[in-house]
């Protein structure tokens, strides 16, 4: 068993003129570099049916380099241009994997602007970051210390569309060990009115982040809105929304970070539901409640900091009858409206719709550990969902 886990530390910079002006070259290169490769080999594709590799894709760099055209490209540091190159060969990966959909073009407007440095194109020494093509470290704000005797062995430099610059250092990180075993398990019901509510009885308030900024999202938005296409001032009032927006997203992912955490802590065993996120958010009257409430985000984090401390994630078919499911009895209603939030079976016990949700959820992955299948009523139609799509996510670290 592993002990050692790869971890990403992210941190804010600032830049100097000179930095800020190699760094924007270094990201329009990447971008010019990954949209030329995936036009070659889209049309490799479509014109001859070949497959074009990444080692075909860097033979192509190095002789774009060599056109009067495209000899800027000499200017910036090679090492974020060849990694560019990966990026692409694992999104095609990805693509024929079926596990993602085609690679799309980067736009210069909408597109993460980032730049990736291998080993050999920065230097870290005596807690100074230095990148490629660059005389001077840069000014790092190092909000939290990075583990002790490691160095990074990949540096992503990018910047938000609020003009915020980031560093991030990927680094073998000692200190994340799995945490020793409780036998906890807990069910965990996604919702609106509460963002989470657990199986045992606790529920955790929906904090709205966007609703508290919708106001004055709305104030610079229809500033926006007015200012005249190209100009200075648009680009001003552009940046004043962004600014709301990564205030916003802000708050969010550290509320996020707060909730999941304590749960990996206190729980050995956890369960959640595989909720749909894209499908749903097209029921425009929820969409942006939805939204707000992160569940994809949420859902990421929970996995990935079980597999850090060795705890396991189960994820119940989305169909599975949790909210009109007796969790005394196992009848199943026939309907539950959403704005059902109480409800009385037969049997006489008066439910709360998520916390009888969150006592389903927990049952069925609990059974899915024992046994491997589902806990769950048959359908009154053939060929319904199987009980196997409740299928445990375990994470060993």
């Amino acid at each position: 068993m592993s002990t050692h886990v790869k971890r990403a530390f992210k941190y804010r910079f600032y830049p100097t003129d000179a930095q800020a002006a190699e760094l924007s070259r270094t990201f329009g290169c990447v971008r010019k570099i990954y949209n030329m490769a995936l036009a070659a080999r889209t049309q490799a594709w479509v014109t001859r049916q070949e497959r074009v590799n990444y080692h075909q894709t860097s033979a192509m760099l190095t002789a774009w380099k060599k056109t009067e055209e495209l000899a800027y490209l000499n200017e910036v540091s090679s090492v974020p241009l060849q990694q560019t190159l990966r990026h692409l060969q694992m999104a095609f990966t990805h693509f024929f994997g079926k596990r993602a959909r085609y690679p799309r073009f980067k736009s210069r407007k909408k597109s993460r602007r980032s730049a990736e440095y291998t080993t050999s194109a920065f230097r870290f020494r005596d807690g100074k970051l230095t990148l490629a093509k660059m005389t001077e470290p840069l000014d790092i704000v190092w909000s939290r210390p990075l583990p002790e005797g490691t160095s990074p062995s990949t540096v992503t430099v990018s910047q938000d569309p609020a003009g915020r610059w980031f560093v991030s250092l990927l680094c073998d990180d000692p200190g994340v060990k799995p945490l020793p075993e409780n036998g906890n398990a807990v069910g965990i019901d996604a919702g609106l009115d509460h963002l989470l509510t657990l199986s045992t009885g606790e529920k955790i308030t929906n904090p709205r982040h966007e609703r508290r900024d919708r106001a004055a999202l709305a104030k610079a938005q229809r500033r926006l809105a007015k200012k005249e296409k190209g100009s200075a001032n648009r680009a001003k009032a552009r940046l004043k929304v962004a600014k709301i927006h990564a205030r916003i997203a802000d708050r969010r992912r550290d509320t996020l970070h707060q909730i999941t955490t304590r749960l990996v802590r206190e729980n050995q065993t956890i369960v959640i539901e595989d909720l749909t996120v894209r499908n749903m958010v097209k029921n425009h009257r929820l969409a942006r409640a939805i939204s707000d409430a992160a569940w994809s985000e949420f859902r990421s984090m929970l996995e990935y900091k079980a597999q850090w401390y060795g705890r396991e994630v189960i994820a119940v078919d989305r169909w599975f009858p949790s909210s009109r499911l007796c969790s005394a009895c196992g009848t199943l209603q026939e309907e539950m409206p959403l704005n059902v939030r109480t409800w009385t079976c037969d049997c006489g016990v008066t439910h709360d719709r998520d916390v009888n949700a969150a006592h389903n959820l927990l049952a069925a992955g609990l059974a899915v550990t024992v046994c491997g299948a589902g806990v769950r009523p048959q359908r009154s139609t053939p060929g319904g969902q199987s009980a196997t799509k409740q299928k445990p996510s375990r994470r060993e670290p």
